[in-house]
């Protein structure tokens, strides 16, 4: 069997980077990214890119810590879609988790739609375990270009991080 190996770093997000994350959401996505990046730059938020050697990120995703008190909480997760299951996602959140502890923080949460059962599964498999459930809701941008609030249900999951 032949396999690729692919070179992996995690780093800041940075506004240059939105350019090339298209795949990551709609117009009205990216810029919800680029306010986040100002809260990542008072410190209230982790911004993370996950990129091969040239620098283009292929994964995307937060830590927001100022939700729950005493840990941080994962939120708008993304893997290009063309590379899905190859533990980019993993990667991802092992980073995330990393930053978390940096700031002396031992808990790890996150909220999943009740409709992504794949993402649920991987989140258990790096020992995420369910602790409740709620509304969620954010907008979106239509084909049309018209804004629509989704709303949608998620599960609340938690990860205790060891030392």
């Amino acid at each position: 069997m032949t396999g690729i190996v692919l070179e992996l770093l995690a780093r800041d997000l940075t506004p240059g980077d939105l350019t090339s994350c298209g795949w990551a959401g709609s117009a009205l996505h990216l810029e919800s990214v680029a306010e986040q990046l100002k809260r990542a730059g008072l410190g209230e938020v982790d911004y993370l890119a996950i990129c091969p050697p040239s620098g283009i990120p292929v994964a995307i995703g937060g830590v927001d810590y100022r939700v729950r008190e005493g840990a941080g909480l994962l939120w708008q997760l993304s893997v290009h879609p063309a590379l899905r299951s190859c533990g980019i996602g993993t990667f991802l959140i092992g980073a995330a988790e990393l930053r978390i502890r940096a700031r002396g923080l031992r808990m790890a949460e996150l909220g999943v739609e009740e409709s992504n059962p794949r993402a649920r599964a991987l989140y258990e498999r790096l020992g995420y375990v369910a602790y409740g459930r709620g509304p969620e809701a954010w907008d979106e941008l239509d084909p049309d270009g018209s804004v629509r609030r989704r709303e949608t249900v998620c599960t609340w999951m938690r990860k205790e991080l060891g030392q």
